[in-house]
């Protein structure tokens, strides 16, 4: 509950903050006990916002053995994208659109990964399929069942034919001697 109270209403800023996104995901990876510790870093900008530089957050994967594959998605140039007005108002323009490569191909080298670019959603499911095969990790999985009785829905009935067969041997089917 003490969380709610830390919920801030507001608009996200327009921005990539390559090393916030790393940090926060080497932070949740740090402790884990799996053989083999990945991220996926997919974006399609520059780092140009954020409190936390991405050679810090890099460095920070690098010390806890995390490797980080690196995915530049989309291409350079112009791309129509969102942008705000005075008043809230969003409207689309268009936008220049880079991809930091030289950054991207960096922090993979320097953890392990390999950086990948992906112009399209075939090449990006591709490079998925990719990575998949490289990173194996055997875990161990508890597999729950619940099983719902349904004999409720034939002893109702079969208990009123058995009355019913009871009724009738006792009185219109009674056999005299």
């Amino acid at each position: 509950m003490d969380f709610i109270d830390q919920i801030q209403a507001g608009i996200l800023k327009d921005g990539t903050a390559i090393g916030n996104g790393l940090a926060a995901a080497v932070n949740r990876l740090k402790d884990s006990k799996s053989k083999s510790k990945i991220i996926i870093l997919l974006t399609d900008g520059v780092n140009n916002t954020g409190y936390i530089s991405p050679q810090t957050a890099m460095d920070l994967a690098k010390n806890y053995g995390i490797k980080v594959y690196t995915i530049g998605v989309g291409t350079n140039g112009v791309a129509r994208s969102p942008v705000s007005r005075q008043f809230g108002q969003m409207i689309f323009g268009n936008s220049r659109v880079e991809i930091d490569e030289k950054l991207l191909t960096e922090i993979a080298k320097a953890t392990g990964g390999l950086y990948f670019r992906a112009k399209n959603q075939e090449e990006l499911k591709k490079i998925y399929d990719y990575i998949d095969k490289l990173e194996k990790t055997k875990i161990e999985v508890k597999v729950f069942k619940r099983y719902s009785e349904e004999f409720r829905i034939f002893l109702i009935p079969a208990l009123i034919l058995l009355l019913l067969i009871f009724a009738l041997k006792k009185s219109i089917l009674m056999i005299k001697p």
